[in-house]
């Protein structure tokens, strides 16, 4: 049956994580959206190195060039910053994504009886 005026039915309700934070959703996203962490845990594990080594890469072929040689210092140290924050942006997640997985694993304090 059609509860709202847009004529969608409301989507059916779950059971949240007990320490799960409330929240009310603000737009358009389903109440039930959940991040997949095992693919955000293969995608960080897989670009922390690539991003790594691309910054070490593009540092020390920044370091390595002459006044007049193309590509210049400029654009290499710039690529190897953008390169160093990727790879911490993919450190930080795949640190949150494993203390998540542990937190989600271990049954609550209150339900061990």
């Amino acid at each position: 049956m059609a509860d709202d005026q847009h004529g969608r039915t409301p989507p059916p309700a779950h059971r949240a994580h007990p320490r799960a934070p409330r929240r009310t959703p603000s737009g358009t996203e389903p109440a039930t959206a959940r991040s997949d962490l095992r693919l955000r845990l293969i995608l960080s594990a897989l670009f922390l190195p690539v991003f790594t080594a691309a910054t070490v890469g593009f540092a020390l072929w920044s370091a390595h060039q002459g006044p007049g040689d193309s590509p210049g210092s400029g654009p290499l140290t710039v690529l190897a910053v953008v390169c160093g924050v990727l790879a911490l942006a993919a450190a930080l997640d795949l640190v949150r994504v494993t203390a998540r997985r542990r937190r989600e694993a271990d049954p609550p304090d209150d339900a061990i009886g």
